[in-house]
């Protein structure tokens, strides 16, 4: 599949793009533990990592898809303007893949995946994997839309067979597969909690201790998700490394630092001078004259006048 080729597209325009760009952009997004509805809900920890999803958390409210609106990507080659590019995103995918979805079956990975991709295709949203993955720490203000890219996850470094599944399943979707089951999902939350935004949206599918949602109206279409991948990514910046701390905090410090000031000249007196005996040059007689300006050399060059 060729970059940028679109698989599927709807006719119709846009319906109040502005408004309806405004709700994804401000959307408090993917699994954001503490903002809840003000139901009175008691959330239950996330399943540890390894182990089996859980059905058997309770939903502070139900949860029905809308069979009507769930649609496929489009299938889309993701493809990198260099081998560094794809290297960012393959790890920022299986990053997002790994820390949100771990415990969760391979499915459910597969579902965490298409989101982020679904967003890079979006106008809404970063046109890059990296942008996409970590849109909150790498702009001033935060609001990280991943937790984990700003929770402290990262302290802990990706590992085992679990990580070794999430680039698996990382390449395979950039490469063009597409996880139908949740369509052109931009948003999920953990099945235990209830996001101020999630009335708002168009529910999808639920797999595993995810609920998959896509955005209202015809922006939430086929229509929308025509933004060509830009294949540069830009360099993840997690939340313990924002623009707003100094540049000493974050390791950036060499890299910004004032040029050191020279050496002072240390003088010698006079008396020292005299007594110090001349040194003795070690270049060649016929090359102690070279770097002097030829003495028929034209003002014009010499800048003599």
């Amino acid at each position: 599949m060729a970059k940028g080729r679109i698989g599927e597209a709807l006719g119709g325009r846009l319906a109040r793009p502005g408004a309806l760009l405004a709700l994804a952009l401000s959307s408090v997004s993917c699994v954001p533990m503490a903002a809840q509805s003000p139901l009175s809900v008691t959330a239950a920890p996330p399943a540890p990592a390894g182990s089996a999803p859980r059905a058997d958390l309770p939903r502070p409210v139900p949860f029905t898809p809308v069979a009507a609106a769930l649609h496929p990507a489009a299938a889309y080659t993701f493809e990198a303007d260099s081998p560094i590019d794809a290297l960012r995103a393959r790890d920022c995918l299986a990053q997002a893949v790994y820390y949100e979805a771990r415990s969760e079956s391979e499915d459910g990975q597969r579902a965490v995946a298409q989101v982020v991709l679904n967003r890079v295709r979006h106008p809404a949203f970063p046109n890059s994997v990296c942008g996409v993955v970590y849109q909150g720490p790498m702009r001033v203000g935060g609001g990280c839309q991943f937790t984990f890219t700003c929770d402290g996850s990262l302290a802990t470094a990706p590992a085992g067979e679990a990580w070794i599944r999430a680039r698996r399943i990382a390449d395979e979707a950039l490469a063009g597969r597409v996880f139908a089951p949740v369509g052109l999902a931009t948003h999920y939350h953990a099945n235990y909690v209830y996001p101020a935004w999630a009335p708002r949206m168009i529910p999808l599918a639920a797999i595993g201790l995810h609920d998959f949602y896509r955005l209202p109206g015809p922006t939430g279409d086929a229509r929308a998700f025509t933004v060509a991948y830009v294949g540069h990514e830009p360099m993840p910046r997690p939340a313990a490394f924002t623009p707003r701390q100094s540049a000493a905090s974050d390791g950036l410090a060499p890299l910004f630092a004032p040029a050191a000031a020279p050496a002072p000249v240390r003088s010698i007196p006079a008396a020292v001078a005299d007594a110090a005996p001349a040194p003795v040059s070690t270049i060649r007689p016929e090359y102690q004259n070279s770097g002097q300006w030829r003495a028929d050399a034209p003002p014009a060059i010499t800048g003599a006048r």
